[in-house]
């Protein structure tokens, strides 16, 4: 047996082979040339009372038929009809055009408001009809609505934003209630997983580091040389470029980078499990996925980002390094003991904290969204944008706030 086709292409045939017999005696011919060896479809139909259309469907309802159009059923029909019942006694044979039929007529009942009574339908077709009707609508089936107002969009966007707020809140809490298994040792993941990601997140994203850190740390040496050529204090470039990138610069960077890179990557491995229903497959084995699948992406980024903001530091304040002393004639010892002299521990500590928090930002935004992950391969790359998304601001976010904790506790 095929399977249900969509009636989309049936809806416009409009070639009516066989004999449809109309309430009152009349046959109205609509026979085209067509398999004269099998025998063709009929369809006779008949009022019961007043409001209640039989059809009675006889022959073969097959694709080699020129079967009926659903609208030709209907477009004799007066006013008043309120449901429809069929007899399929001497139905011989019948395959996905009897269904393609059927699902028409049911959708121009709908349409009309008209009930209907399947229990004249053999049982395999009211089988096949139901699991038709049992499969959801996609969402990529059809285009969103357009010309909608700024107003209307800011609305349904900040209606979204509320009502995934409590979501965001609950994967919050399951990840908090996961690293509390941590530290009692009842964890379920893979070390190997671990250690994967560990290389993932953090050697294999140095080439990527290493370029943008260098041309972020140019970019301060030149903004800072600039103003301070005025006042002839072209060595202070050097504590510019070594506070701003051990600080700030380094850790918003990576984290910036890293939200882009693995973000997008994390909520695009687990939005493609979503697809696949392995994370079904894991609840149904009692296996919990956050403890499985997010843990260890968290431990890897809060672990990694860290060493990638230190990192970076060292790579930009080479750069300030290079732009010092071949263009603003700094000599290579005075801006290394500047750099020295301007440097103390609580940068770092400041730097390494950042970093920690950001990748665990990273790593919560790509999760989230990944778990959040609809079951189409659109929803994978909209899982994927929407992480790096949620990913740079709750990062921007963070940073302002802890930016202000430090400065009110003199750190």
């Amino acid at each position: 047996m095929m399977e249900v086709g969509n009636y989309a292409a049936w809806r416009n045939f409009w070639c009516l082979p066989g004999t449809i017999k109309i309430a009152g005696g009349e046959n109205v011919s609509l026979t085209r040339s067509h398999n004269s060896n099998a025998k063709q479809w009929q369809l006779d139909t008949r009022r019961i009372g007043d409001d209640l259309l039989e059809l009675s469907c006889a022959g073969r309802w097959c694709l080699d038929q020129d079967l009926p159009a659903a609208g030709a059923v209907l477009a004799e029909q007066g006013d008043g009809l309120r449901g429809l019942s069929f007899n399929t006694a001497q139905l011989s044979a019948w395959d996905t055009g009897f269904l393609a039929f059927l699902r028409g007529l049911f959708t121009l009942c709908a349409e009309r408001g008209l009930s209907i009574d399947q229990d004249g339908l053999p049982r395999g077709v009211r089988h096949l009809l139901s699991m038709a009707a049992a499969v959801p609508e996609q969402k990529v089936a059809r285009r969103g609505s357009v010309g909608q107002s700024l107003l209307f969009q800011v609305g349904a966007a900040t209606i979204a934003f509320f009502r995934g707020v409590p979501e965001m809140l609950s994967f919050l809490g399951e990840i908090t209630v996961s690293f509390g298994r941590l530290i009692r040792g009842q964890a379920r993941f893979r070390l190997s997983d671990l250690w994967w990601e560990i290389e993932e997140v953090g050697p294999r994203a140095l080439v990527i580091v290493s370029v943008i850190s260098f041309l972020v740390g140019l970019i301060l040496a030149y903004l800072g040389a600039d103003q301070l050529r005025l006042v002839g204090a072209q060595i202070f470039i050097a504590d510019l470029v070594a506070i701003g990138m051990v600080r700030e610069v380094g850790a918003l960077m990576t984290g910036i980078i890293i939200a882009g890179r693995t973000g997008a990557a994390f909520a695009a491995q687990l939005g493609t499990m979503q697809v696949n229903e392995e994370i079904d497959a894991f609840k149904s084995l009692g296996i919990s996925p956050v403890d499985f699948l997010v843990l260890p992406r968290m431990l890897a980024l809060m672990l990694m980002v860290p060493l990638l903001t230190l990192y970076a530091g060292f790579v930009g304040m080479l750069a300030g390094m290079l732009v010092s002393t071949t263009i603003f004639d700094v000599g290579i010892f005075e801006y290394y003991t500047e750099t020295l002299r301007a440097l103390e521990v609580k940068h770092f500590l400041v730097g390494l904290s950042k970093g920690s928090v950001y990748g665990a930002m990273v790593a919560y935004a790509g999760c989230l969204r990944g778990m959040q992950c609809g079951r189409s391969a659109e929803s994978v790359g909209e899982a994927a944008t929407s992480a790096v998304v949620t990913g740079i601001l709750l990062i921007t976010i963070v940073a302002s706030i802890m930016t202000i904790i430090f400065y009110r506790l003199g750190i």
